[in-house]
């Protein structure tokens, strides 16, 4: 209820000017409306968490992460021109911040590859999980098969992966990959041609193996596209 009524207070005091939702959102954003930042959290909080969690090698960071790209966005929101859209640019700021994530990570494990990881590091990162937006893709795959295809998409290496995941997974067209990852259109579709390849194998290898109960059970492996793993 209060989440409905912060949408209509903010609606109401812009109703008048004749832009579109993003532009009046826009517009509250760049005004410093607290209703307008409300009402970003709650349109792209679950979306960006989950973008960002497969884009990341270790999926628990990715809540420091999502925090990052929502303060990037809070202090650049004034600057940002339009020449894309609302969700392009917000994408394009997680997707520097995961890389960014990762190449902090690769220095740090460099420099202490000897030192255990800090206490309560990965706190909250269940409970974030569990809310997480579910988009097109989580929900036409069983549990099974979606934890396999998460788990393969780790293995993707982080210079196909992006683009996979916001073509294959976001739904976005060529166009919007190209503008959010700063690449030509013919590098996207490379990218994503490779990636399907790399996550392809990855699947395949994760099938490989054999689960516990079909272990315990002597049952028969499963069979991909008609032979036997």
């Amino acid at each position: 209820m209060a989440d409905t009524a912060v949408g209509l207070e903010f609606d109401a005091a812009l109703a008048l000017s004749g832009a579109s939702s993003e532009e009046r959102l826009l517009d509250g954003l760049r005004r410093g409306d607290e209703s307008a930042f409300e009402i970003l959290i709650q349109d792209y909080e679950h979306p960006v968490f989950s973008l960002v969690s497969r884009l990341v090698d270790d999926s628990a960071d990715a809540e420091d992460v999502v925090q990052e790209v929502f303060l990037k966005v809070f202090r650049k929101v004034t600057s940002f021109r339009g020449e894309s859209s609302l969700r392009t640019w917000i994408y394009r700021i997680a997707v520097n911040e995961a890389r960014n994530q990762r190449r902090w990570l690769t220095r740090h494990k460099r420099k202490e590859v000897t030192l255990e990881p800090s206490p309560g590091e990965t706190q909250g990162y269940s409970d974030w999980l569990q809310d997480a937006g579910r988009s097109p893709f989580d929900l036409t795959l069983d549990r099974e098969t979606e934890a396999l295809v998460e788990t393969a998409l780790k293995e993707v290496n982080p210079a196909f992966r992006a683009a996979l995941v916001l073509r294959e997974i976001e739904g976005l067209s060529y166009e919007e990959v190209a503008d959010i990852l700063q690449i030509s259109l013919g590098t996207v579709k490379s990218k994503i041609l490779r990636g399907r390849e790399a996550l392809r194998k990855s699947l395949t290898a994760e099938l490989d193996k054999p689960s516990a109960a079909d272990s315990a059970c002597g049952r028969p492996m499963r069979k991909v596209a008609g032979e036997s793993i």
